[in-house]
């Protein structure tokens, strides 16, 4: 008896994937990280792509894209293109992480230098 090969799951099937995305392999112009946050604007509609409109009642708080993949059981470069399609037509907001500047994240040096002289002297 052979064994036969694995089939993907319903979410995982290349045929629904390019489905979904219709026939799209990249996202729009937005570039998404998987900790952006994602705000519905609006309410699903009637006639809706099914996944957008999953999207939309999932951000009704803010919702990083990771999670919104993991919920949806697609893959993130999936999501990331209907999220595209979603932020050009106005249904959500994307908030991108912001950064502190690189001095506000590192030490003084002197501070350090000073720390490690205090070592030293133990």
């Amino acid at each position: 008896m052979s064994a036969q090969p694995a089939r993907p799951g319903r979410d995982e099937d290349p045929d629904r994937l390019y489905t979904v995305t219709r026939g799209r392999s990249r996202p729009p112009e937005h570039a998404f990280d998987l900790v952006t946050l994602i705000v519905a604007e609006q309410q699903p509609e009637p006639g809706m792509q099914s996944e957008h409109a999953r999207i939309l009642r999932m951000c009704a708080d803010p919702v990083a894209v990771v999670e919104i993949a993991a919920g949806l059981a697609l893959p993130v470069s999936v999501v990331k293109i209907l999220l595209g399609d979603l932020l050009e037509a106005g249904r959500v907001t994307a908030r991108h992480p912001r950064f502190a500047p690189a001095k506000a994240r590192l030490p003084d040096l002197d501070m350090l230098k000073q720390v490690l002289h205090g070592l030293h002297q133990l």
